[in-house]
């Protein structure tokens, strides 16, 4: 089983690597680009486990390793 992990910033909390990233894009002439938000993408292969049971290891593993919860949101998909 396999799962994509979304780690993206809470709104409202400051993105510096996204805010240069818009500043380089606006640089490079993509001036219609307003704002950029930087995240993580990760992807975890589970092995042997019920839909139920991938679902609350990936939560254990989102809030203990992937996300800072303070000031970090995540999403999954089990594919």
């Amino acid at each position: 089983m396999l799962a994509k992990v979304y780690v993206t910033l809470k709104k409202g909390v400051h993105d510096p690597q996204g805010e240069a990233v818009r500043h380089t894009l606006v640089a490079l002439g993509h001036k219609d680009v307003s704002g950029v938000r930087v995240g993580k993408f990760i992807e975890v292969a589970l092995a042997d486990k019920t839909r139920e049971e991938a679902e609350a290891t990936l939560k254990e593993i989102c809030e203990k390793l992937l996300a800072n919860t303070v000031i970090e949101s995540y999403r999954y998909e089990i594919v």
